[in-house]
């Protein structure tokens, strides 16, 4: 690893590249994200506080050929297709994909103009949200993540009593069958969906391959389950034994590549929340979020290093959190939605700051899909915003038709963020509607990239710095 370091390190010197890290938990908004930074980029879109774009130091951006070829390519023609033509959301990412954008620009130091234009390769990763939620697990034997995956089914006793219907009579330490193996494995991926398809459930259970498995279904390393243990050491041969091998497997072939290839290597980090998502689930989903989080980002290896430790390593120097979706309530709330997000990520945001990364906080909308309005009823004004919802969205009894746009008073947060996490679900909870995508914006005949909130200054904190 350290030589593989030191040759991209001494690359860089003739083609510099800064690989951006783009995570969050399953619909969280990454694609979208993704797509629209790189359309943002590529077509000149309303940037004013990306410095390099408002001070034409930006040539040119494009897309170019990826760095590792065995990695498959992110389909951006297809996902802005899907957002400007059809004005609907693409689809989830169901495996790893990776895009170059090459940015031409002219530095802002007259010095270094001397030398030419400055050139960066911008490298984008894109991986299903339920991945993310393993890497925890290399720091956990199979003994601790039984413990704690027995735990999560207690807390979710509707989804799991089937799952734990199947453990009954079942001894860890008697011989191994590979039926009984089968059977546990297979309930307990039925209660990892069941998990997943409840629409207040804002993270995934590990192990996320268990859900999209690809090419690995149905392998012994796709084929154990948690147990109920007493003993303190498997008994050779037992079903304890075989389902600790197999998770060992697990992390060896699946989740510590997956950290090497692609989390080890990162330069800047953006961790993408749905905050309002929690807000809706409530005290217990909001905490079912910062624990995952919290598990999550601990894995990170975050923090300034020296030129030459560089050579051999790479650190996340910079870390941005950002609510997503913020274009689903007033701007009036958007510094309130932040202060969410920076209690909800507090000792995340400590554990970064103490390594000495750099760490900041922002609401975003990736893809502006509504616009603000205000309606005034019995002397009262309320701040609302207006757009199209999805063809069969509701409220109530009313089922929307994909067409007529709608005004809609989505609520409003608090200015303690402590309140949220707190209060019954009921009374913080945002009113949300899916969207359609925003129509894209024309000035004149030129016609502009898909509208926002705030990706200028995502831009700007990611990678303003290395543009200068």
């Amino acid at each position: 690893m350290a030589a593989g370091a030191v040759g991209e390190r001494l690359g860089e010197a003739f083609a510099p590249s800064l690989r951006l890290g783009v995570t969050g938990l399953s619909r969280s908004g990454k694609t979208v994200f993704l797509a629209t930074l790189v359309h943002n980029l590529v077509h000149g879109g309303r940037l004013p506080l990306f410095a390099p774009y408002a001070e034409g130091r930006l040539s040119s951006a494009g897309l170019a050929p990826q760095p590792d070829d065995e990695v498959p390519r992110f389909p951006y023609e297809d996902h802005v297709r899907a957002l400007v033509d059809d004005r609907v959301w693409p689809r989830s990412t169901h495996k790893i994909a990776q895009l170059r954008v090459t940015i031409e620009y002219e530095s802002a130091r007259v010095f270094s103009r001397r030398f030419g234009a400055g050139k960066l390769h911008l490298d984008l990763v894109d991986y299903p949200g339920e991945w993310l939620l393993d890497l925890p697990l290399m720091h956990l034997d199979y003994r601790q993540w039984s413990r704690e995956a027995m735990e999560e089914a207690a807390r979710r006793p509707a989804d799991a009593a089937p799952f734990r219907a199947a453990l009954e009579g079942i001894d860890p330490e008697a011989p191994a069958r590979e039926a009984d193996a089968q059977r546990l494995a297979e309930a307990f991926t039925r209660y990892l969906k069941d998990a997943r398809a409840d629409p207040n459930a804002l993270a995934s259970l590990p192990p996320g391959r268990f859900l999209m498995p690809g090419d690995m279904e149905g392998s012994p390393a796709l084929t154990f389950a948690p147990l109920p243990l007493s003993a303190e050491e498997a008994a050779q041969g037992s079903l304890h034994a075989m389902m600790e091998r197999r998770y060992e497997s697990y992390k060896t072939h699946v989740v510590k590549p997956f950290f090497k290839d692609h989390f080890a290597r990162l330069d800047r980090q953006i961790v993408l929340v749905d905050v309002l998502a929690a807000l809706n689930g409530g005290p217990q989903a909001l905490d079912e979020l910062r624990r995952a989080l919290r598990a999550v980002l601990a894995c990170f290896r975050t923090g300034k290093m020296s030129f030459l430790g560089a050579l051999v390593d790479r650190r996340i120097q910079k870390i941005l959190f950002v609510a997503t979706k913020a274009d689903h309530i007033h701007h009036a709330d958007h510094d309130r939605l932040e202060r969410i997000l920076r209690h909800l990520v507090a000792e995340a945001i400590d554990a970064a700051e103490f390594a000495g990364a750099e760490v900041d906080v922002m609401a975003m909308a990736a893809v502006r899909a509504t616009r603000e309005a205000s309606v005034t009823r019995g002397g009262e004004t309320y701040l609302t915003i207006a757009g199209t919802p999805m063809e069969g969205q509701k409220i109530g009894d009313r089922v929307f038709d994909g067409i007529k746009e709608v005004g809609l008073f989505p609520g409003d947060l608090p200015d303690d963020p402590r309140a949220v996490f707190e209060a019954p679900r009921d009374e913080y909870g945002v009113t949300t509607l899916r969207f359609r995508p925003g129509k894209i914006e024309t000035e004149g005949a030129l016609t502009l990239s898909l509208p926002h909130i705030r990706l200028d200054r995502v831009l700007q904190y990611l990678i303003g710095d290395r543009l200068q």
